[in-house]
C-alpha cells in the first residue's frame, strides 16, 4: 500500500516546501522585528532619561586672566553671565565684563556723604538691594541689564536704578551693621542692627492714591522681643510675616511680625540649629525666601523652614546634607531652582539640591586662598569668584537636572509650606520659585487603583460569562452572543470615556442608591429566580431546551434594575435623609467626588470585558469534548466536569486573558483622562478619583518643554510604565507556562 505523498507530483512537493520555508522565515523575521521594536522602544525611553541621573561638571571658563583691585563687600552677575556687579566695602559700585575685566561703569552708592556700611540683598531671585548707612538712613538700588542688537550684534547696557528714592528711609539713628529688606505689594519692611541699639524693624505700609496713583509709605516701627546674644544674621520671609534672627552659636529666634504679644512682636520659636553643636559660619535664604540654609564650624549644612503643628508655628529641620565634613563659609542659593552652591573653608565648591536631598558636584578648585566674595548667574550656569588678593577665578557649570532623585520620585518628600512630608506631582506653577513637585507614588498609585477597580468588575463578569457561554450555552444561541460582546471591543476608548465623562459619571452621582441597591439585589434576585425555577414542575422546566435558560434571565436582569433606580429616591429618602452622598461624607467620613473610581472601573470594565471573554471562551471551547465525557461517563456532574476538568484544561489561557485584561487596564488613557478628575492623590476610597501614569502623560507632554527635566520626567514615567507592563507579562509567560506543563497531560 503507498502513501498518498508517493502521488503527489514532484513539482508540487518543492513548491509546498518553498511555501513552507517562506512561511518560517516570514514569522521568524516578524518575531524579531517584534522583538527589536520593542528593544528600540526600551533604548530610546533610556536615551531620554538617563540624562536626569548624571551629575553635575564645573569646568574652568578659558581665557579669564585678570585681577580686581579693591575689598569686595557684594558680587551678583546679569542673566548672560558676562557682567558681573561689584560693591566694595567702601560702597563704591563697578560694572565689569567677566571675560576679560573690562569696567563698563561704576558709581557711588553713599547717601548725602553717607557711605553705605551694610549691604542686604532682597533674595535669590531679585536684584533689589538695601543699603544702609553711618547715619541710619536706608537707600535702596536694584542692577538692571538691557539687552539690545544694533547692528544685528548683541550688547548688554547695565545700570543702577534707585527705586524710592523720593522717600526717606531709615531704622533709626546711628550705623547699620546688617541689613534685611523685603519690598511686597503692601508693605516695605527693613530690618538691621544698628551700632549701640540692636535689632530694629520698620514696615513701610504702602496706600495708593486712587485717583493719582501716587504711593504714600507710612512708617511703622516694629519692637522686638528681647534677644539672648548678639546679632550674627538677620533675615526676612518672603511673605512678610517671618523674621529669622541668628547668633553666632547657632541659636535662633523665630520672630512672627503679623502678631503681638504686650505691644512686642510675638517670638513663635527659639532654638539651635545645629545637632552636633558648633559655631555658624555662614547662612542664607533659598530661592523663595521660604527656606533658611545654615552651616556650622563641625560640617553641617541644613535646612529649615516654618511648619504649622496643633501648637503653632515653629522652624523645623527639614534635612541635612552631607558635606564630606567640610566647613562651608560660602553660600550661593540658585535664582530659579531650589538648589545652591556651597564653598568650603579648604577651595572646595560643593552643588546641592533641597528637594531631591543630592549633591551633585563635590571637588577642590581652588588652592591659592580664600574667597572673598561669589556668585553664580541666574541662568545657573556660570560663576565667579573674588579672592582674597584680587585674583578672579570663573567657571561654567553644567547641571541639567538636579532636582530628580530616588527619593524625590518614591519617597515621602517634605516641601516648602508643608506641615508635613507627603507625596506629591505638581509639575508646574506660574511663580518663578515655584518648588517642582515630581513624586511618581501618586501616579503608580493610580495606575494600580484604576486597575484594581478595573478587574473587580471585569474579570468574574468576563469569566463567567465566557464559562456559560462556552460550556452551557446552546451553539446556536452562543453564535450570536460571542460575536455581539466581541463587537464591544471595537468601540472606541474615547466614546467610552466621552460617555462616562458626561452622562455615566453624573447618573451615578443622582442615582447613588440605586447603584448600590442594584450591586446587592442583582445577585439575590437571580438566585432567587433560579431556586423557583428549580422547584416547578419538569414538565415545564423541560419545555425550555438546554442551553437555554440564560435568555430566561433577560427580563429578571432588566426587571431588577429598573426596581433598583425606581426606588432609589424612596431609598435614600427612608435610610440616608435624602441625599446619600451627604449621608457618607457626613456620617461614615468618605468623601464623594463625582468623576471616581467607580466610574472608572465601570466604564474600563466595558472596555475590558470583552478582551477577557473572547480570550477565556475560546480556551474553554477548545477543550476537547472527549475529556468533558469521558468524565460525564464516569459518573461525574456537569460542574464538577467543569470544575475538575475543563477549567483546569483551560486555566493557561483564562490566565492569558486576565493578565491582557490586566496590562489594558494599566496602559488605559482615554478612559481615566476623561472619566476622573485627574487628581494625583493616594486613598483608596472608590469614590475618589485619580491620575495614572498614562493620563499624565496625555495631559503634560504636549505642555512640557522639549529636553527640560519636566520633558525627561514624563518619559521616565513612560519607562516605568514600560517596566511593569514588560514585568507583568513576563510573569504571565511563567505562569501560563507552568499551567501548560501541569493540565497539559489531561
Amino acid at each position: 500500500m503507498t502513501s498518498l505523498s508517493e502521488h503527489i507530483p514532484p513539482y508540487l512537493a518543492r513548491w509546498r516546501r518553498l511555501k513552507d520555508r517562506i512561511a518560517t522565515v516570514s514569522i521568524t523575521a516578524g518575531g524579531a522585528a517584534v522583538l527589536v521594536a520593542i528593544l528600540l522602544i526600551f533604548f530610546y525611553l533610556m536615551y531620554e532619561v538617563l540624562p536626569l541621573f548624571q551629575g553635575a561638571s564645573v569646568e574652568p571658563s578659558p581665557g579669564v586672566d585678570w585681577r580686581f583691585d579693591g575689598e569686595p563687600a557684594y558680587l551678583a552677575m546679569e542673566e548672560q553671565g558676562e557682567i558681573a556687579f561689584v560693591i566694595e566695602a567702601d560702597g563704591r559700585s563697578h560694572f565689569i565684563q567677566v571675560a576679560d575685566g573690562t569696567e563698563l561703569g561704576s558709581a557711588e552708592l553713599s547717601l548725602d556723604g553717607s557711605p553705605a556700611t551694610a549691604i542686604g540683598p532682597e533674595g535669590a531671585e531679585s536684584r533689589l538691594l538695601a543699603l544702609g548707612h553711618a547715619s541710619g538712613a536706608v537707600s535702596l538700588i536694584s542692577h538692571e541689564y538691557r539687552l539690545s542688537y544694533p547692528g544685528g550684534t548683541r550688547v548688554i547696557t547695565p545700570r543702577i536704578e534707585r527705586p524710592y528714592a523720593q522717600y526717606d528711609l531709615s531704622l533709626g539713628q546711628g550705623r547699620i551693621e546688617k541689613l534685611a529688606v523685603i519690598d511686597g505689594d503692601d508693605a516695605l519692611i527693613l530690618a538691621g542692627v544698628i551700632e549701640g541699639s540692636g535689632l530694629a524693624v520698620v514696615r513701610y505700609n504702602k496706600e495708593e492714591d486712587f485717583l493719582s496713583g501716587e504711593l504714600a509709605l507710612e512708617r511703622e516701627e516694629l519692637r522686638m522681643p528681647p534677644l539672648p546674644a548678639e546679632t550674627a544674621a538677620v533675615y526676612l520671609g518672603a511673605d512678610q510675616n517671618w523674621l529669622y534672627w541668628l547668633d553666632s552659636m547657632g541659636d535662633y529666634v523665630l520672630v512672627d511680625l503679623g502678631n503681638t504679644e504686650q505691644g512686642v512682636q510675638r517670638v513663635a520659636d527659639r532654638g539651635n540649629l545645629f545637632r552636633n553643636g558648633g559655631e555658624l559660619t555662614t547662612s542664607g535664604m533659598l530661592l523663595g525666601g521660604l527656606s533658611l540654609l545654615s552651616t556650622s564650624s563641625s560640617g553641617e549644612l541644613v535646612q529649615h523652614f516654618v511648619v504649622r503643628d496643633e501648637s503653632g508655628h515653629r522652624l523645623q529641620r527639614i534635612r541635612g546634607f552631607d558635606t564630606d565634613g567640610t566647613v562651608v563659609t560660602g553660600l550661593l542659593p540658585e535664582h530659579r531652582r531650589k538648589g545652591f552652591i556651597a564653598l568650603g573653608d579648604g577651595g572646595e565648591l560643593q552643588i546641592f539640591h533641597t528637594t531631591a536631598h543630592r549633591r551633585l558636584f563635590n571637588e577642590r578648585l581652588l588652592d591659592d586662598g580664600p574667597v572673598a566674595s561669589a556668585a553664580i548667574s541666574p541662568r545657573g550656569n556660570s560663576i565667579v569668584a573674588l579672592q582674597t588678593g584680587g585674583a578672579v577665578k570663573h567657571w561654567q557649570v553644567h547641571n541639567e537636572h538636579p532636582d530628580i532623585s530616588w527619593s524625590a520620585l518614591w519617597d515621602k518628600v517634605w516641601y516648602e509650606s508643608y506641615d508635613q512630608p507627603d507625596y506629591t506631582w505638581q509639575s508646574s506653577s506660574s511663580s518663578n520659585d515655584f518648588e517642582p513637585k515630581y513624586s511618581f507614588a501618586p501616579l503608580a498609585f493610580g495606575t494600580l487603583k484604576a486597575a484594581f477597580y478595573t478587574m473587580l468588575i471585569a474579570a468574574p463578569l468576563a469569566i463567567c460569562g465566557a464559562i456559560y457561554t462556552a460550556y452551557f450555552m446552546a451553539p446556536a444561541l452562543r453564535r450570536k452572543v460571542k460575536p455581539l460582546i466581541e463587537l464591544m471591543e471595537a468601540l472606541p476608548t474615547v466614546i467610552l470615556g466621552f460617555l462616562a465623562g458626561l452622562w455615566l459619571a453624573p447618573f451615578i452621582e443622582d442615582k447613588l442608591t440605586g447603584v448600590i441597591s442594584l450591586l446587592l439585589i442583582m445577585p439575590i434576585g437571580i438566585l432567587l429566580f433560579s431556586f423557583l425555577w428549580a422547584h416547578l414542575p419538569v414538565g415545564l422546566r423541560t419545555r425550555v431546551p438546554d442551553g437555554w435558560h440564560a435568555a430566561l434571565l433577560v427580563p429578571v436582569v432588566i426587571l431588577l434594575a429598573w426596581l433598583s433606580f425606581a426606588t432609589n429616591d424612596l431609598v435614600e429618602l427612608w435610610l440616608f435623609g435624602g441625599d446619600m452622598r451627604v449621608w457618607i461624607t457626613n456620617e461614615v467620613g468618605i468623601s464623594f467626588d463625582q468623576r471616581n473610581s467607580l466610574v472608572v472601573g465601570i466604564a474600563m470594565g466595558m472596555a475590558v470585558i470583552p478582551t477577557i471573554f473572547s480570550i477565556a471562551e475560546d480556551a474553554i471551547f477548545s477543550v476537547p469534548q472527549h475529556l468533558s465525557y469521558g468524565s460525564l461517563a464516569l459518573g461525574a456532574t456537569p460542574w464538577q466536569t467543569l470544575v475538575g476538568v475543563v477549567l483546569p484544561t483551560a486555566s493557561p489561557g483564562i490566565f492569558s486573558g486576565l493578565m491582557i485584561g490586566l496590562g489594558r487596564a494599566v496602559g488605559e488613557t482615554m478612559i481615566v483622562l476623561m472619566a476622573t478628575g485627574n487628581t494625583p492623590i493616594m486613598d483608596a476610597n472608590i469614590f475618589e478619583g485619580m491620575r495614572t501614569l498614562s493620563a499624565n502623560i496625555a495631559v503634560e507632554v504636549p505642555e512640557a518643554e522639549v529636553d527640560s527635566t519636566h520633558y525627561r520626567v514624563l518619559f521616565l514615567a513612560a519607562f516605568v510604565l514600560f517596566l511593569f507592563t514588560f514585568g507583568v507579562n513576563t510573569v504571565a509567560e511563567l505562569v501560563r507556562q507552568r499551567l501548560r506543563l501541569k493540565y497539559g497531560s489531561l
